[in-house]
């Protein structure tokens, strides 16, 4: 039997358990001394909800499906019907290979090939590092054709601080700016600094707000690096952090209509764009041929 989320291979050291699929280079699951640090799924299931997606040649949405390219207009499939926009690239349902496996790391490769709506080719390199520090994502796409191509990534993780509910769980997010969306379809509209219920750049408890917003003008430490942190009552937790590329972040308190997933966890994925960049050009990367982009991130427990 072949598991519907794919090959399934298990890295492990200093107490980080990661379970990843080869359909998208998923990451499965993350734990750390047994406590879940995401949202995890079944390996015989089709992953829900992107659960540890890696996102690639865009993140978040693009209005309509539709861009124009170089004088082109490109028409990409609608994989979010209801709100009929290209969501979350096209390397996510793509079976990767596992190239390099050690007990502790773990690379796996696809090719995004030109296709209608996206007619450059990429290769993509997704690499998995447990160390001391957590575990580290590393995503090297290169342009593999012959012409610039546009292109974004970013991960689609949900956090876990602990048991219960994300009401109960303390939020920190050093963000000045959130990028506000037309409530029905989730499109783009004005860029405005935080305030009330969305203003977490002091923790406070997550309490009853829903959010499922990109945030920018995010404040980095002495080292560069971006936190996002989530704490149960306990203190227990899970923090992400990412260095310089990555200047946006959205934010989904799952709010789903099905009980199952509802408001058990907190979708933390920095971005190297906003939500349609494709169309906006704001902080969109073009690669050019041959030319390679790398990000990375990490997800540690304290």
């Amino acid at each position: 039997m072949h598991p519907l989320s794919g090959a399934q291979v298990q890295i492990s050291a200093h107490g980080y358990v990661a379970d990843v699929a080869t359909v998208g280079a998923t990451l499965r699951g993350l734990s750390f001394e047994g406590r879940d640090l995401i949202t995890r799924f079944d390996a015989d299931r089709v992953r829900p909800n992107y659960f540890g997606a890696v996102l690639v040649p865009w993140p978040n949405r693009i209005t309509d499906g539709v861009y124009e390219w170089e004088g082109t207009t490109h028409e990409l499939p609608l994989t979010e019907p209801q709100r009929h926009h290209a969501l979350h690239g096209l390397a996510c349902w793509l079976e990767f290979t596992v190239e390099e496996q050690f007990a502790d790391r773990v690379v796996l490769c696809a090719t995004v090939p030109g296709q209608a709506g996206y007619p450059f080719a990429l290769s993509v390199a997704v690499e998995y590092i447990v160390g001391e520090d957590g575990l580290t994502t590393r995503v090297t796409a290169v342009n593999e054709g012959s012409t610039p191509a546009p292109y974004g990534t970013a991960p689609h993780p949900y956090l876990v601080a602990g048991t219960g509910h994300i009401d109960e769980w303390t939020l920190t997010l050093r963000a000045d700016s959130i990028l506000n969306v037309t409530p029905d379809r989730l499109i783009p509209t004005e860029l405005v600094p935080v305030s009330g219920e969305v203003d977490f750049r002091e923790p406070r408890l997550i309490g009853a707000a829903q959010i499922d917003n990109a945030f920018t003008g995010l404040a980095r430490g002495d080292d560069g690096r971006v936190v996002v942190r989530l704490e149960a009552a306990d203190g227990h937790g899970t923090e992400m952090s990412w260095g310089e590329g990555l200047d946006w972040v959205q934010i989904f308190t799952a709010d789903f209509p099905v009980p199952e997933w509802r408001r058990e966890a907190v979708a933390v994925e920095p971005m190297t764009c906003p939500p349609d960049a494709f169309n906006t050009r704001e902080d969109l990367i073009v690669l050019e041929p041959q030319a390679s982009h790398t990000a990375e991130w990490v997800i540690s427990a304290f």
